[in-house]
């Protein structure tokens, strides 16, 4: 059997499915860049890309392999300077970027070579020249299309990308074995995993690429789920703390509601026995003290109010000014566990804030409960004198453990989206502010 194929791919159809790779993962990823710049950018990549395969497309087998390191270095440098990502990040899509242009160059040409052979090498060169284009032009759509709509069918989260530098070892080992095992036959033939023959060397490459790819595929999609996971399971956690710690606040208020009682009864005894007018006054403060303990907080909401009772007294040890305008009874149709969660985060992440201010006449937290049309209106603000930077909606944290941190908010957002409600966040003259919209028709 006579089979004619090109013996290797052009390395300017490598360079470009190399460009075409990493373009894919600048438009999922945050860019540093926009517009104009960006593709000023990326053209000054693809040219580069070019320039350096083609240059060394003549060089020895032995410095194949360094050159195959340069490109990869190459790709992750046009990641790196066009993604607002972390390094072990970009080191991640370099090597997903990688393994999908290998596929995709090896795949093209062996359609095209397939092509021409069926033709029998008969047409003109011009005629190849123009079959070449259209076969490069439709094989790359179809591959890099097709990566774009399969990605865009999860939206990863950001953290989730996040990646320890242990953690790259997996899918690295995968692209590496992939490689190796797609290109051995262009260096030995007589083993198990290659073959002397190019119809069979071109189906080795492009079935080992698809596998490769398709590993990776599942490496993602379980890294992601998994995190999710974490994240479900971290903002299930914060929910239950809320409940917990609104059970425990009720107890405690009741307790000394009882205790509060049984002193009333007590000043009354105390002011039937003749005694002197310093003592007189003290029992005066006590019976003041009590009149205004019951009068806080007092929203019609027997829930709100105990959330509120609890965040005050902590407020009030540690010198925060808690203020509260709140009407209660409209939020008769959430869930009492929704409440606890949505008003304890609130303040939780008011408080938190304010402890780390140290002029104690700045520790303000401002709380209103109204309604506007059919919709009910949470509005939280605390004194917060830094900038905040954003990052998909949520402010970034300061704490090192970034990708764990935050549930509070996200569990806000958790809970009125089960009402069809909507969370914003602003940081504007020095306040720090958190709008939560419930309409009241969900009830």
């Amino acid at each position: 059997m006579n089979v004619v194929y090109l013996s290797d791919i052009p390395r300017a159809i490598t360079a470009l499915a190399e460009w075409c790779a990493c373009l894919l993962c600048v438009v999922r990823r945050p860019r540093r860049f926009h517009g104009p710049k960006l593709w000023g950018i990326m053209a000054a990549g693809l040219a580069v890309q070019c320039a350096f395969l083609v240059l060394t497309d003549a060089r020895h087998i032995f410095l194949w392999l360094p050159c195959m390191m340069v490109a990869v270095a190459l790709m992750f440098g046009l990641i790196a300077l066009c993604c607002d990502m972390p390094l072990t990040t970009v080191g991640y899509c370099t090597a997903r970027a990688f393994l999908l242009a290998e596929f995709a160059a090896s795949l093209e040409w062996q359609l095209y070579s397939y092509t021409l052979y069926t033709l029998g090498w008969r047409e003109a060169e011009l005629k190849k020249g123009l079959l070449s284009l259209v076969m490069l032009a439709a094989v790359y759509a179809v591959v890099f299309f097709g990566a774009y709509r399969l990605e865009s069918r999860r939206e990863d989260p950001r953290t989730a990308m996040v990646f320890q530098l242990r953690e790259l070892w997996s899918p690295i080992l995968i692209v590496l074995a992939c490689f190796f095992l797609s290109n051995l036959s262009f260096v030995y033939t007589d083993t198990p995993f290659t073959s002397p023959i190019l119809t069979e060397i071109y189906n080795i490459r492009t079935l080992v690429d698809v596998a490769g790819l398709a590993m990776l595929y599942a490496y993602h999609i379980q890294r992601c789920e998994l995190f999710m996971q974490r994240e479900l399971d971290s903002i299930q956690n914060v929910l239950q703390n809320q409940y917990t710690q609104y059970r425990q606040s009720r107890e405690s208020i009741d307790v000394i509601n009882r205790k509060y009682h049984d002193l009333k009864h007590q000043i009354a005894v105390l002011r039937a026995e003749p005694d002197a007018d310093k003592r007189s006054a003290y029992l005066d403060g006590m019976e003041e003290e009590i009149r205004d303990y019951e009068a806080q907080n007092k929203t019609g909401n027997s829930v709100l109010d105990t959330v509120l009772t609890g965040k005050s007294m902590y407020c009030a040890r540690h010198g925060i000014e808690l203020t509260c305008v709140a009407d209660g009874a409209k939020l008769a149709f959430m869930d009492v566990m929704d409440i606890c969660t949505i008003f304890g985060n609130l303040l939780d992440n008011a408080i938190e804030c304010e402890l780390g201010i140290q002029d104690r006449k700045k520790r303000l937290i401002h709380l209103v409960v109204h309604t506007k049309k059919d919709f009910l209106v949470i509005q939280c603000e605390n004194y917060c004198p830094d900038r905040l930077e954003f990052q998909d909606g949520l402010p970034v944290t300061t704490k090192k453990d970034k990708a764990y941190h935050g549930y509070g908010i996200k569990s806000i957002r958790m809970t009125a989206g089960k009402y069809g409600g909507t969370v914003t966040i602003h940081n504007r003259d020095e306040w720090f502010e958190i709008n939560t919209v419930i309409p009241l028709q969900a009830g």
